[in-house]
């Protein structure tokens, strides 16, 4: 069975070939990535239409590509997959609209897929794989969440962000200070060459007992920062920097090792694009490995949104039989889609 998956949520255009054959785990084949990171960067932040725009002009020859890549035909494809939400609705209807078409035009069925479903089992790609059940720790661009895994489609949400997200807190106290756009990863490398205690942060939530997040007031408190040391931001920046990352990275850690603890589990899949922080990384491997717990994340080029985590998790639903793909190709998107309503039927 040869998946084609198209993702186009927000402002990456990707397309991937996943093979899966009987229960064995599905393989990458190919994959092509479009990022719009230097387009939005004159505006600081996504233009929702031109973000669109662009899907429409990238996806057809990332297709071509990953198709060229591959030495596949597109009639040896047997099913389309592309995000159906969550996402901007004008972007994902680009990647809904070509998938149908692709389809329709193969007489082959498609299945729209949970744009957070793909990054959850986006390590099933990589070269230590999860097992069921895990707790992932989900830091995903406007998302940040907590879920026990009993098994594909089987999620529990545990805990979630009542406000800004990790990745929005990253972003936004990059452009409090000053920092170039998308602001997380300057921000990640601006943190290197900072003291992490240099600045007293606040840690939301961190001691509240559940599982919840809130980033907002730190962003509260580092643009308060900023302002108070004026002309010397520009000196003390890496030391602000190193500051905010340890107050996120502090509380991802320790409220997944909290999640953890009480869904007695002992393995740990991390997943979305803060999942790339190379600091979150040592933490954790550091502080589960004391605890005898497993981590796993994607490859690094998979952290941020791809096609090949699509087609992943439409492979993985349709060999578990908790989904089938359609024929039938009216389709629609969900821009707003909690993943916890995407269960698998009770066995």
């Amino acid at each position: 069975m040869l998946i084609l998956g198209i993702e186009s949520s927000c402002d990456e255009t990707g397309v991937a070939l996943v093979e899966a054959a009987g229960d064995a785990m599905p393989r990458l084949v190919s994959h092509a990535l479009h990022s719009q990171t230097a387009m939005h960067a004159a505006y600081g932040g996504v233009v929702p239409e031109l973000a669109s725009r662009d899907h429409i002009r990238r996806v057809l020859p990332l297709t071509q590509a990953v198709l060229s890549e591959s030495g596949r035909e597109l009639a040896e494809v047997d099913t389309v997959a592309f995000t159906r939400g969550p996402g901007l609705a004008g972007a994902l209807l680009v990647g809904a609209g070509v998938a149908c078409a692709l389809a329709a035009a193969l007489g082959k069925p498609v299945l729209g897929v949970h744009h957070l479903e793909g990054h959850l089992l986006s390590p099933f790609l990589s070269e230590d794989p999860p097992e069921f059940p895990f707790v992932a720790l989900l830091v995903s661009g406007g998302h940040t969440q907590l879920m026990r895994v009993s098994g594909v489609g089987r999620y529990e949400l545990l805990g979630e962000t009542i406000d800004d997200a990790a990745g929005e807190a990253f972003d936004k106290c990059a452009k409090l200070m000053g920092l170039p756009y998308p602001g997380g990863p300057w921000l990640a490398k601006l943190a290197a060459e900072g003291d992490p205690a240099a600045f007293r942060l606040p840690r939301p939530l961190l001691h509240n007992g559940d599982l919840d997040f809130s980033f907002a007031g730190l962003k509260t408190a580092v643009l308060t920062q900023a302002r108070k040391l004026g002309d010397a931001l520009e000196s003390r920046k890496a030391d602000l920097a190193a500051s905010t990352q340890a107050a996120i990275v502090e509380v991802l850690l320790k409220k997944s090792l909290r999640a953890l603890d009480g869904a007695g589990l002992d393995r740990l899949v991390v997943a979305g694009g803060v999942g790339a922080n190379l600091e979150l990384r040592r933490q954790l491997n550091a502080e589960c490995a004391s605890r005898g717990i497993r981590v796993h994340y994607p490859e690094l080029h998979l952290c941020t949104d791809n096609g090949a985590m699509i087609a992943m998790a439409a492979a993985m639903r349709l060999q578990a039989n908790v989904e089938s793909a359609s024929e039938r190709y009216a389709f629609d998107v969900r821009p707003r889609w909690p993943l916890d309503a995407l269960q698998a039927p009770a066995l």
